[in-house]
C-alpha cells in the first residue's frame, strides 16, 4: 500500500481558493484520515493566506516523510505577483504547469493518485489553452479519447454522470445518440466495479423531457435514444433502469433504487448534487489509467484570500482518490 501515495494535488489557480482549502485539509488531516499528499505550484500562494508549516519538496519521494510536521510543496513554476481574489495570466500558467506535473508524476506512478484543485478557465484560454477543462486535458495527456471516458459527481448519498457536459442546451437532443450512451454507461459500469467496489452496479438513466416524454408524446428522445441504448446494455448484463422522469429521481426513496444516476445534460445531474452534497461533492473522471478526482467547485476569487473558504469538497476529493487507488490496487492484484 506504500507505494499508493503520496497524493499529487495540482494547485489549481493560485489567486483562488484552492491553496487555501488544500492547507485546511492538510490540517485536518489526522482527524479526516486522510493519507499523505503533496501540493504542486507556488508555495509562496498558500503563504498568502496561511501562516502553517510549508515543507518545500524536490521530489514526491520526500512528501511522506514531511507530511506529519509540514505541508509539502513542489513548486513548479513562478506564480508572478499572486493576489488572492486577483487571477492573472503568471497565476494560469503556473495553474497549468502544476497540472501537467501533477499528471506526469501520477502517471509515471511517481504519485499514487492525481487531486486537482480549480483552475480559472477564461484565464487559461488566455494563455493558449484549448481543452473543454481539466478533464480532457488529463484524459488527452495520459492517452484516453474523451469519448472513453465519464465524468462522474459523487456525494454521500448520490451519484451521477451527465453525458453532455459544457454544451448550450439546445444543442444536447441532437449530442445523444444510443451509442454514446452505451460508450458512457460502459465507462461508468467498469469504474463502479473496479473503484469504487460496487460488485453489480445499478444504472438509473434519466429523462430528457418532462415526465420522461410521456410515451412520446412530450419529445420521442426517450423511445428513439435512450430506451434502445438501454436495452443495449442490459443485454450485455449491466444493470441499467429507465428512463425516469428526472423531477422524482433524486429524492431518499428515488436513491435507495440505483448506484447512479445516468443524466442527459450538465444541469440535470450538478443541481441535485450540489443540492444534497454542496460542501461535500466530488468530481472524478472515470475511465483513465490513473484516478484522477477535484472538488466539485469552482476557484470563488470573491472569497479568496478572506478564510471563508470550506474545504470539505477538497477532503472528500482526497480521501476518494486514496480509496479508489486502494481498490484499484487490490482489483488488479485479485
Amino acid at each position: 500500500m506504500a507505494t499508493l501515495f503520496p497524493l499529487a494535488i495540482s494547485m489549481g489557480d493560485p489567486a483562488g481558493i484552492g491553496p487555501e482549502i488544500i492547507a485546511k485539509a492538510w490540517l485536518r488531516r489526522q482527524e479526516a484520515g486522510l493519507p499523505p499528499f503533496f501540493v504542486i505550484g507556488d508555495a509562496r500562494a498558500v503563504g498568502r493566506v496561511w501562516d502553517g508549516p510549508i515543507a518545500p519538496i524536490d521530489s514526491p519521494g520526500s512528501a511522506t516523510a514531511a507530511f506529519d510536521t509540514a505541508l509539502p510543496v513542489f513548486t513548479v513554476e513562478d506564480g508572478g505577483e499572486i493576489v488572492p481574489g486577483y487571477p492573472d495570466l503568471d497565476g494560469a500558467r503556473c495553474a497549468l504547469h502544476a497540472l501537467e506535473m501533477a499528471t506526469g508524476f501520477t502517471r509515471s506512478g511517481a504519485a499514487g493518485a492525481l487531486v486537482t484543485a480549480p483552475v480559472s478557465k477564461a484565464q487559461l484560454y488566455q494563455i493558449g489553452f484549448t481543452h473543454a477543462g481539466q478533464t480532457e486535458f488529463v484524459a488527452e495527456r495520459v492517452g484516453v479519447a474523451a469519448e472513453q471516458t465519464a465524468m462522474m459527481l459523487a456525494g454521500p448519498t448520490l451519484r451521477v454522470v451527465p453525458v453532455t457536459t459544457h454544451v448550450p442546451l439546445a444543442q444536447v437532443a441532437e449530442l445523444l445518440s444510443p451509442g454514446l450512451l452505451v460508450a458512457k454507461a460502459r465507462v461508468v459500469a467498469r469504474a463502479l466495479i473496479r473503484d469504487f467496489g460496487i460488485g453489480a452496479p445499478r444504472l438509473a438513466f434519466a429523462g430528457l423531457n418532462p415526465h420522461a416524454g410521456e410515451q412520446g408524446t412530450i419529445g420521442r428522445e426517450e423511445i428513439d435514444i435512450l430506451i434502445p441504448a438501454i436495452e443495449v446494455l442490459r443485454g450485455e448484463g449491466i444493470d441499467a433502469s429507465g428512463p425516469f422522469p428526472a423531477d422524482t429521481m433524486f429524492h431518499e426513496r428515488g436513491r435507495a433504487m440505483f448506484d447512479v444516476a445516468i443524466c442527459c445534460y450538465h444541469d440535470q445531474a450538478l443541481v441535485p448534487i450540489k443540492t444534497l452534497h454542496f460542501d461535500e461533492g466530488v468530481n472524478t473522471t472515470l475511465g483513465l489509467p490513473i484516478v484522477r478526482t477535484s472538488p466539485d467547485h469552482g476557484t470563488a476569487f470573491g472569497i479568496a484570500g478572506r478564510d471563508r473558504a470550506e474545504p470539505g469538497a477538497m477532503i472528500a476529493a482526497i480521501r476518494m482518490a486514496a480509496e479508489a487507488a486502494r481498490r484499484r490496487a487490490d482489483y488488479h492484484q485479485a
